[in-house]
């Protein structure tokens, strides 16, 4: 992204919050009051540098097994990372790698593929909504990398200071190549872990969500939200099964938080409406 098309999308000197265009946010304003193109894209490459640099912990022994995991069922080593590179979803690779071993139908992978990412189809619907800063190309990018975590903290830096391509990107990088690097280890030394429950290694991705979904405890409505979404994927995983139970979890959720949610008047409006 060159200085001026950053420009364009954050001028320098901020707009008020009655005539900022929906969904673009205000340009972050540095302590000794620089908020020039250059130092508010450096300050996004910071936070996305800072922020990322816990969840590679996680990511690392994670995406590890699944490299190995990959190879005992069968793929060659480039087929894994292909794997990676192409999808980037760890849940549903995971649903696939597990369903391949059991020689279902390939129609079969394809739905249940299809059942754990719908998640991300909300994820887009919401994370969109604070996209004004980026390009329909730069969309397009930013949807295909909207992870998990990428969500989680695109979330909270978009109410912190304004979403902008610079942060999310930045986190986007090092998240990625960061599950693909592990990938590899995983795919080449893996066999050298005969089993990864002894390490405790198999219980990172349930607690991961969890710290995701804690992320969220001060968002209005999380409580109700919360144990309906839990509720509804308990009962479809005993009456369904997996992976059903993540969608069906997922949309009960969606519908709860937009039932509860009260429209919230611009103040504009309510200047308007006091006038």
């Amino acid at each position: 992204m060159n200085d001026q098309t950053y420009t364009e999308q954050h001028p320098v000197g901020g707009l008020s919050a009655r005539n900022h265009p929906k969904g673009t946010p205000s340009p972050a304003r540095d302590p000794l009051g620089d908020n020039s193109p250059k130092t508010v894209m450096a300050s996004d490459i910071k936070a996305g540098i800072k922020d990322a640099s816990p969840i590679l912990f996680a990511i690392v022994p994670f995406a590890a097994v699944f490299g190995a995991v990959a190879i005992e069922s069968g793929l060659s080593f480039w087929e894994t990372i292909l794997t990676s590179l192409s999808i980037y979803a760890a849940a549903s690779q995971y649903v696939m790698v597990d369903l391949m071993g059991q020689n279902v139908p390939v129609w079969s992978i394809v739905l249940a593929v299809f059942a754990v990412n719908f998640r991300h189809v909300l994820y887009s619907a919401s994370i969109g909504r604070t996209m004004g800063a980026f390009s329909p190309l730069q969309k397009a990018l930013a949807f295909f990398l909207l992870v998990d975590p990428q969500f989680a903290s695109s979330e909270a830096r978009a109410a912190k200071s304004g979403l902008r391509p610079a942060y999310y990107f930045t986190y986007a990088a090092m998240i990625y190549s960061t599950w693909i690097a592990a990938n590899c280890v995983g795919a080449l030394f893996g066999s050298l872990i005969n089993s990864p429950a002894t390490y405790g290694l198999d219980f990172i991705l349930p607690l991961y969500f969890t710290g995701l979904v804690a992320g969220f405890h001060k968002r209005p409505n999380f409580i109700p939200v919360l144990a309906i979404s839990a509720g509804v994927a308990l009962i479809a995983w005993f009456m369904i099964g997996s992976p059903w139970h993540i969608t069906l979890g997922g949309i009960a959720g969606l519908i709860t938080a937009a039932t509860l949610s009260k429209p919230v008047k611009h103040k504009m409006d309510e200047e308007a409406a006091n006038a």
